[in-house]
């Protein structure tokens, strides 16, 4: 494993964790609940961290967390939901109608 980044906090991390999820890199939450040692550990030690779990996966998902993973000015790609085909957006990682994730094998 590697560490890809540290977090400036856990909601950020946490949708990190989904982008890279949704592109089928895989990788782990580390420090989710250490914010609440802070002071008692240093404070460069208690931020949340997304660890791949390949190291060949570093770039691509260094590019992703950045934003440059796609051409500049190309529109992202809308998806159906595959229980209640509603179309979403591409930013929605559940459907909002049904509550269901998209399946990646």
């Amino acid at each position: 494993m590697i560490r890809l980044r540290r977090a400036p906090n856990l909601l950020i991390a946490q949708h990190w964790v989904n982008l890279l999820e949704q592109a089928r890199i895989s990788c782990e939450l580390h420090n989710q609940y250490m914010q609440g040692a802070m002071g008692d550990i240093p404070v460069d030690q208690c931020g949340p961290e997304v660890w791949l779990e390949h190291e060949t996966d570093l770039p691509a998902a260094q590019r992703l967390i950045d934003g440059l993973a796609s051409t500049p000015g190309a529109p992202l790609m809308r998806w159906r939901c595959g229980s209640c085909d509603e179309w979403l957006e591409p930013q929605f990682t559940t459907c909002w109608n049904c509550g269901s994730s998209p399946a990646y094998g």
